[in-house]
């Protein structure tokens, strides 16, 4: 069968290439076409656009890139009327997906599933219309999201296990690097290291990593490394940390992660990451006009936690520090407590093997290949 998929960041990316691998196991006659990634473009297939030519994050950005924005949803649209697809798998990116699986669907192109569903829970819970009007088959990775879109909404979904489970199973099988060949080959020092994760964004790499970068000079006993993104040219980031005290480290987040002994997090797959690799973190989201959206929080998000980690254990296991809670001061308490030594550490540890457990065994990409041939196939 022929599958046409869209991502829109690096971690679709990841989690596409992932289930392109799996979907050529359970269909040997699959085609692929997308808008995607590097990732993605190595498992076969048309790269149509890449993902870095689409991605636009923040309501002034995405207001000055209107006509691209414009321009690459009508060429997804008209690629896949061209192509004409059995199915349509759409991973996240939900502003852009959302307009494609209406299309889709309102042309009778092709089946449309939606693979990583869109974060309704947390904000526009009112897309659930256009979910229910325009997606055939919803494919979860978070397993709250059962009851909100079965039990809250009436709509029958599959949770298939978490992906990022599966990939960080993988990296740790393979990997064995010491942590001084780690450091060697990577120019660091040999001390204990703070990982900075600061984001896949232009836009949150700017807001956040300035402010998490404050901390190198008050733990000299640590050394801060930075995971360069991607998608983020070395240029960038060098605005940011030349002249100071933090590492990049571009392309090795995994590697990066299994050296660490703690890590400053910006919300986002990386929270659920740093907790897979067992490396205690501060969840870190910076926002402009942080005062205002502390005030107005409640009116824009219907959920108590922003973290993955934290939305799947269903308490505040990591200390999240969003807009106006962000400050420098709550930061290094909220890190001091979890270096080796202080008492934080442990519960967040244990509160990462009980989070484990809720999210289930790996195999995700593989039963979600599986359920999308099945499905395809029945009338």
């Amino acid at each position: 069968m022929r599958y046409y998929l869209i991502v829109g960041e690096a971690s679709g990316d990841i989690h596409a290439s992932h289930l392109m691998r799996e979907l050529k196991k359970a269909d040997p006659q699959a085609e692929f076409r997308y808008f995607g990634g590097d990732l993605m473009a190595a498992e076969g297939g048309t790269l149509v656009r890449h993902y870095r030519d689409t991605a636009y994050m923040g309501f002034a950005t995405v207001l000055a890139h209107l006509p691209a924005i414009f321009r690459n949803m009508s060429r997804c649209k008209q690629d896949i009327a061209t192509w004409n697809p059995d199915v349509v798998i759409l991973v996240d990116y939900p502003g852009f997906n959302l307009n494609i699986a209406h299309f889709v669907h309102e042309k009778k192109l092709a089946k449309v599933y939606y693979y990583i569903s869109p974060k309704i829970w947390a904000w526009k819970e009112r897309r659930i219309k256009n979910i229910k009007r325009d997606v055939d088959e919803l494919f979860s990775i978070l397993p709250f999201e059962v009851p909100f879109f079965e039990q809250k909404h009436g709509y029958p979904i599959h949770y298939v296990g978490n992906p990022t489970a599966d990939e960080v199973a993988v990296f740790k099988e393979n990997y064995n690097e010491s942590f001084l060949q780690f450091c060697n080959r990577n120019n660091l020092l040999e001390k204990p290291i703070v990982a900075l994760l600061a984001g896949s964004r232009r836009t949150e790499i700017k807001d956040n990593l300035p402010r998490m970068m404050q901390a190198a000079k008050q733990l000299p006993d640590y050394q801060f490394v930075l995971a360069g993104a991607p998608s983020i040219d070395e240029e960038y980031y060098s605005q940011f940390i030349t002249g100071s005290d933090v590492r990049l480290v571009r392309n090795e987040t995994f590697a990066l992660l299994s050296h660490s002994t703690a890590a400053l997090v910006t919300s986002g797959t990386a929270t659920l990451e740093t907790a897979l690799f067992n490396v205690p973190q501060v969840v870190c989201y910076a926002l402009p006009m942080a005062k205002l959206y502390g005030l107005l929080r409640k009116w824009f998000l219907k959920v108590r936690y922003i973290s993955l980690v934290n939305l799947i254990a269903d308490c505040e296991l990591v200390p999240e520090l969003v807009a106006d809670t962000f400050t420098h001061e709550r930061m290094m308490q909220c890190l001091r407590n979890i270096l080796p030594g202080a008492a934080g550490r442990d519960d967040m540890l244990r509160g990462y093997e009980a989070m484990r457990q809720v999210i289930g065994a790996p195999g995700a990409p593989a039963r979600a290949a599986r359920l999308m041939v099945k499905l395809s196939q029945m009338v």
